[in-house]
């Protein structure tokens, strides 16, 4: 009988570890570089470099680069390496906040 439960236990842990763990939520300024990307992209029809975020918000380059470099790394932009304006937007606009 012990082993029924042993193996059941494992059963659950298996199943429970398959499950993908819900997507962290977006920091409200990472929200809005993608809605700054999104703006940018709909009126300039091309992506922002990363000059155009760093004026925008006010911050410094490396600030602006660790942002696109975390959005990137969580799946929600696309970039080319080596190729200048080439972020890509993956996430849906309408789940995008308002851009402020």
């Amino acid at each position: 009988m012990r082993s029924n439960s042993a193996k059941g236990e494992s059963d659950y842990l298996a199943a429970a570890v398959s499950i993908p763990s819900a997507p962290r939520p977006l920091q409200e300024l990472q929200g809005q570089y993608l809605a700054f990307i999104y703006a940018y992209t709909k009126l300039n029809r091309r992506p922002p470099a990363e000059a155009d975020m760093q004026r925008y918000f006010g911050t410094a380059a490396p600030t602006v680069h660790r942002i696109v470099l975390e959005l990137e790394r969580r799946g929600l932009i696309r970039r080319s390496a080596g190729q200048a304006r080439s972020i890509e937007l993956l996430l849906a606009p309408e789940l995008l906040p308002v851009l402020r």
